[in-house]
């Protein structure tokens, strides 16, 4: 089904204009075809073909009957729409006309305005003159408010006073804005000098208030009506200067007044002028005291008055309460530091540590059950920064350390003048010599510390430090003084007359010292001795130890003198037995000492026998001639080493404790029969007593009298060979005996020596 050319022809204008019907009509029959080769592909279909061309043919009369019927609406409302559109154009062509009529005719009539000007500008200035003639009464009588206000305010009538006052100022700063709307600053200057008087009355005014708040903590109590009447005017002119800021327009002079604020700088001014700003503090501690105990009573008195009284005479959201705790806080945080610029003594610095840290916060004053809860200064800070409160905890301790060290000084000297009495120092229960040293110091140092735990483990710890660091210079200055009193007595052994007893005393305080040290410190977790202090203990007692050796030394030399010598060898019990009474009287001082010591007193001691015993027989004094007389040094020696030995052993000294074993085993080298096995028995010796030296052995030798120069090079050859390290914990006993220098032979010049 092809269209004709004419068709074409015909539809080629109709498609150039409507390209969108040509791809509807496309569409269409694209459509049409598809739907025909659907329904029509058999050929038994094609039977109803008629059917469905006559129900197509209805239906596109239908529908060509409703496109008609729609165009024909279409149709009319457009020609409806002309013809409204050309009607509007006539009525809009007649007001134009008439517009250009009325122009024409104001223009006409454009001088008759000029008249009507002038008679505008007289009605304006007539409105003006009207509103002056209705206020004149008021600025004629401003004068007279002025005065009458000034009589109201010395008889304290404030309210009334003050409600003159507003209405003088408002109609100023009304006739001041109208004149600033205007551009008339000329006259305001007028205006202000009329309205001079309201600057007194203002500042009259003013001037009662700031007196009726500087004293509201005795108004409250005895008139509180003068105090709120304040506090209303305060509060009427803080709404005035609200407005005022509102609305922006026009800020009459003197605002903001800002009275609310300048409330509160009063009362502020009020609080600290009161009580912190009076003359100076007394910096002694009981001064200091009273004063702080008249800020607590103070303090807690009148922020009662505040909570229970001044809250309901102000507004809530004063805050009151609030803002007279901060007053006082901030205040006494400032009066605090102030007070600490000052030279305070240990006892005005404690007492401020205690009060800032303790009272403070304590029910007796901030934490008062009358002020709780609505009084809470914890959000406030600390009273005293953690840097202040160091920095005065080390002031604190160097005051603490003064003290203590003047008190030391005072009882070592207390100590030594006792020494030189004419009697034995005392005694405790057990027999044992002591003084009050260590009772005295260790009372005064833990007196000390029990008083900075009082205020807080920091301070504690800064005492105990101190009181530590104090007792090892106290020991220091102890032991010099030791050594100064030891060269005295040297010069004179009589003077002081019980030196022994009181360098025993000594040592039994010096043990009393080393067993209270480690109580000091309330914790057991913190009480560990420095090492320095238990060195300066120790070096103390060996002090004391040295000089009563060196006592005991003295009393033996005269008699180690006479050793060795040939009576001596001869089989005299005399000097042995000197030396037992002198030790034995010795031993029985050394028992007025506590057990420790003691037993360290009886070892020195022994080993100081021992060496002496050594000393005498390397001098050479004896050396034996003959089998016969090295016998007789060989029991010689057993006894007296076997007599030294019982006596230390009487005394309670082990003899594995003992250094005469030194004795023995040398009495071994004389009495050995055959030089040639020396070598073996000297391997021995060193072997026992490693610090015995070449020089040691080759004397020893020289006691025997027969060992020859090639048995001497053989034993030292095997000493050389056998180098000796000295085992730990061994006790030197020959390194402390020097070795006499033999005399070399004397040589004439002219000669040689060979």
């Amino acid at each position: 089904m092809g269209m004709s050319a004419e068709d074409e022809r015909a539809a080629s204008p109709r498609d150039e204009e409507w390209p969108e019907a040509e791809k509807a009509e496309k569409l269409a029959r694209g459509a049409a075809l598809k739907w025909a080769s659907g329904v029509f592909y058999r050929p038994e279909k094609l039977e109803g073909l008629g059917h469905y061309r006559s129900r197509e043919t209805q239906r596109n009369s239908s529908i060509q009957s409703r496109l008609k019927s729609t165009v024909q609406s279409y149709l009319e409302g457009v020609s409806a729409g002309l013809e409204q559109l050309r009607s509007a154009a006539q009525e809009v062509q007649s007001v134009c006309q008439d517009l250009g009529a009325a122009r024409w005719a104001l223009l006409d009539s454009a001088d008759h305005f000029q008249g009507l000007q002038q008679m505008r500008a007289l009605v304006e200035e007539h409105v003006q003159l009207a509103s002056v003639v209705q206020v004149l009464p008021q600025i004629f009588s401003v004068h007279e408010v002025f005065s009458h206000t000034l009589r109201l305010l010395h008889g304290q009538r404030l309210l009334e006073a003050h409600a003159e006052l507003m209405m003088v100022e408002h109609l100023r700063d009304d006739i001041l804005s109208q004149l600033h709307l205007r551009g008339l600053s000329s006259a305001q200057t007028t205006v202000l000098s009329y309205f001079s008087g309201l600057q007194q009355l203002n500042e009259t005014l003013a001037k009662q208030l700031w007196d009726i708040v500087g004293s509201s903590l005795r108004l409250v109590r005895e008139d509180p009506v003068l105090f709120v009447t304040a506090v209303r005017i305060i509060e009427r002119e803080e709404k005035i200067d609200d407005t005022l800021l509102l609305e922006a327009t026009f800020l009459p002079p003197g605002r903001p007044k800002g009275w609310r604020q300048k409330f509160y700088h009063v009362l502020q001014d009020t609080i600290t002028g009161a009580r912190f700003h009076a003359a100076r503090v007394d910096a002694e501690g009981p001064g200091l005291a009273r004063h702080l105990a008249a800020l607590q009573k103070d303090i807690v008195s009148e922020l009662r008055v505040v909570k229970d009284l001044m809250v309901q005479c102000v507004p809530a959201h004063y805050n009151i309460l609030g803002v007279c705790t901060t007053t006082y806080h901030q205040a006494l945080t400032s009066h605090l530091q102030e007070i600490l610029r000052e030279d305070l003594d240990k006892q005005g610095l404690f007492l401020l540590l205690e009060w800032a840290l303790h009272v403070y916060h304590s029910p007796e004053m901030m934490g008062h059950p009358d002020l709780l809860p609505e009084v809470d200064v914890s959000a406030l800070g600390p009273l005293m920064s953690p840097d202040l409160v160091d920095q005065t905890e080390r002031r604190y301790v160097v005051k603490v350390k003064a003290s203590v060290l003047e008190w030391m000084q005072r009882t070592l000297e207390v100590e030594f003048k006792e020494w030189f009495r004419e009697e034995e120092p005392e005694t405790d229960h057990q027999g044992f010599f002591q003084s009050a040293l260590p009772v005295i110091v260790m009372q005064m140092l833990n007196e000390n510390i029990q008083v900075a735990s009082l205020i807080n483990d920091s301070l504690q710890q800064k005492v105990y430090n101190m009181a530590l660091e104090e007792l090892e210079a106290f020991l220091g200055r102890l032991r010099e003084a030791l050594v100064q009193c030891g060269k005295e007595h040297q010069q004179d052994r009589a003077v002081p007359k019980y030196y022994v007893s009181y360098l025993l005393a000594m040592l039994n305080n010096n043990l009393a010292l080393s067993n209270s040290v480690s109580s000091l410190h309330p914790d057991t977790a913190h009480r560990e001795v420095p090492a320095s202090l238990r060195a300066a203990l120790d070096r103390m007692q060996k002090k004391a130890c040295q000089l009563l050796l060196e006592e005991l030394l003295l009393d033996l030399q005269p008699l180690c003198l006479q050793l060795p010598s040939r009576k001596w060898l001869s089989g005299s019990q005399l000097i042995i037995s000197s030396m037992c009474e002198v030790i034995d009287k010795y031993a029985k001082d050394f028992s007025r000492v506590r057990k420790p010591v003691f037993t360290l007193l009886l070892m020195e001691s022994e080993l100081l026998v021992a060496s002496q015993y050594l000393r005498a027989l390397m001098q050479r004094k004896v050396v034996c001639k003959s089998e016969e007389e090295r016998g007789q040094l060989c029991d010689r020696l057993l006894q007296d080493a076997t007599q030294l030995r019982e006596l230390f052993c009487g005394l309670g000294l082990e003899q594995s404790q003992q250094s005469l074993e030194a004795v023995f085993a040398l009495r071994e080298l004389i009495c050995l029969k055959d030089p040639a096995l020396l070598s073996l028995e000297v391997l021995g010796f060193i072997t026992k007593y490693p610090d015995a030296s070449d020089e040691h052995i080759s004397t020893l030798l020289d006691l025997r009298g027969d060992v020859s120069k090639e048995v001497r090079h053989v034993v030292l050859e095997m000493m050389a060979q056998h180098p000796q390290l000295l085992p730990e914990g061994y006790r030197p006993i020959f390194s402390t005996i020097p070795v006499p220098v033999p005399e070399l032979p004397f040589c004439l010049r002219k000669g040689k020596c060979a």
